[in-house]
């Protein structure tokens, strides 16, 4: 487990970086300030290092048909954007907090609690494309440049203090103190600009998508209304401030679009069901009411949406059947859809059927083998089926396409643990460990992986990932001094 210093060391990270990152529009002509300190290369090479500590330190949501829609949805923004230089990577975490943020290398993290106060897929997809903005436009490294331009510290200095706050928060704290001494004025109106700008291109980028480019205006506006005299408002209004100005001029630039009519989006609403009941602080008694309450007034955006947030409901509530007849009912309508057949799976292994749904789980693999909705399904399926042998295929050639999928990793450890393989095993610990960035404690199960093989092709390959970790290591240690 990590430490709570850890972890709020983390915090200060993100908040520093969402409040630094998260700003723009009076566009002066800056758009590529920042390559003469941090290079394309460079800030790939301190993202790697950020989705390390990451996925050591945050609640990272590894849920396959979340992180399917998440990503889906991310990398359409992603294809219509300008200015793309790297690869993006979406994230959920869950917490409450209505925030999102960007970071460097093309990470973008989405809170939860946005798909519990968007009101439809357009808003929720108007906060991510302003993030993307801040990545294309390099908000992080013109504010880094900005920063070392005013202290005598150099931007692999301030960029090496952020990441050893998270690795040793006493010593990164202290650097910190020292490489970010820069007057709160200059910050405010730099972040300021950043704002603007990203707003401006982020309503480009959701209009070219197909998205309402009102639904930026529109989310913002009544975020700000609100909690308008609240207390204690959503870090977004702290990292993102909305003067009235800002938004007056976000609902004119979407007013030059032309208007569409945007169709409700059905995975939007099933990833807002999903969230609510298996990741929010509703208990399953209340989730059931809920949804009842809307099924019977006829107070929903979309009908499956509903029955399938009562059907998630009746699981968490240990009411089985319920949620099968339900679940079943909607895959009549529609047979492949990740949601319901994620829900499917569950139902059936809950009820000892396994075997009822291993064969449409077959039938669906063969026709997207590279599903990992579909592949991590059939893989659970299997496993609680007692057929090891053929879970392991599976899930192996599934490893050796997405060696970072960490849940993939995880369901690996135990499958050869119930397979007797230690040798297998403790490799799945060390690849789970190393995209935590634990290198040290990877090295050493590749180790015990190698004292229980006696295969000379997986002695090889133990051999080489031990010595790909200990590079690794040194790549991150040198990151971070």
């Amino acid at each position: 487990m990590l430490n709570k210093s850890l972890l709020l060391a983390l915090y200060f990270f993100l908040s520093f970086f969402s409040g630094i990152a998260n700003s723009s529009n009076a566009l002066p002509e800056i758009g590529t300030v920042g390559a003469a300190t941090l290079s394309i290369e460079k800030e790939q090479e301190y993202g790697w290092a950020f989705r390390l500590m990451a996925n050591q330190s945050l609640p990272i949501i590894h849920d396959p048909v979340l992180n399917q829609y998440i990503n889906e949805l991310g990398q359409s923004l992603v294809s219509h954007a300008e200015s793309v230089r790297m690869p993006f990577d979406f994230f959920l975490i869950e917490d409450n907090e209505i925030n999102a943020a960007a970071f460097l290398g093309g990470n973008v993290k989405i809170h939860t609690g946005l798909f519990l106060y968007a009101k439809n897929e357009s808003e929720l997809a108007s906060v991510i494309a302003h993030e993307i903005a801040h990545i294309t436009q390099r908000h992080l490294a013109r504010m880094l440049e900005q920063q070392s331009s005013n202290t005598p510290t150099s931007l692999a200095a301030m960029a090496g203090s952020i990441l050893l706050t998270l690795v040793s928060p006493a010593a990164g704290m202290a650097a910190l103190t020292t490489t970010m001494a820069v007057s709160i004025q200059s910050q405010i109106n730099y972040t300021r600009t950043h704002e603007y700008e990203a707003d401006r291109i982020g309503i480009k980028t959701l209009a070219d998508a197909g998205y309402d480019p009102n639904g930026m205006a529109q989310f913002f506006g009544e975020l700000a209304e609100k909690y308008k005299y609240a207390s204690l408002p959503p870090k977004m209004l702290s990292t993102h401030p909305l003067p009235e100005a800002r938004l007056s001029e976000a609902r004119l630039r979407a007013s030059q679009y032309k208007t569409k009519n945007i169709t409700n989006s059905l995975d939007y609403q099933l990833s807002k069901a999903r969230i609510t009941v298996r990741f929010s602080s509703i208990n399953p008694t209340s989730a059931i009411n809920l949804y009842e309450s809307q099924l019977k007034k006829q107070k929903y955006e979309i009908k499956e949406a509903a029955l399938y947030g009562l059907a998630l409901a009746y699981f968490e509530n240990k009411d089985f059947l319920q949620a099968q007849d339900i679940i079943n009912d909607l895959l009549k309508a529609q047979s492949g859809n990740l949601f319901y057949i994620d829900l499917a799976t569950d139902t059936a292994l809950a009820l000892n059927k396994a075997d009822e749904i291993i064969e449409k789980l077959q039938q669906l693999y063969k026709k997207s083998p590279d599903n990992p909705v579909y592949t991590i399904n059939l893989v659970a399926a299997l496993q609680e089926d007692k057929r090891y042998a053929d879970a392991e295929k599976i899930l192996e050639l599934f490893i050796r396409s997405h060696p970072r999928h960490i849940l993939a990793q995880i369901i690996a450890v135990d499958l050869y643990r119930l397979l007797n393989n230690r040798a297998k095993e403790h490799a799945s610990k060390a690849q789970y460990l190393a995209l935590q960035g634990r290198f040290k404690e990877a090295i050493q199960e590749v180790g015990n992986a190698l004292i229980y093989t006696e295969n000379p092709l997986d002695k090889a390959r133990y051999a080489a990932m031990m010595a790909g970790y200990q590079k690794d290591n040194l790549r991150l240690q040198a990151l971070t001094k």
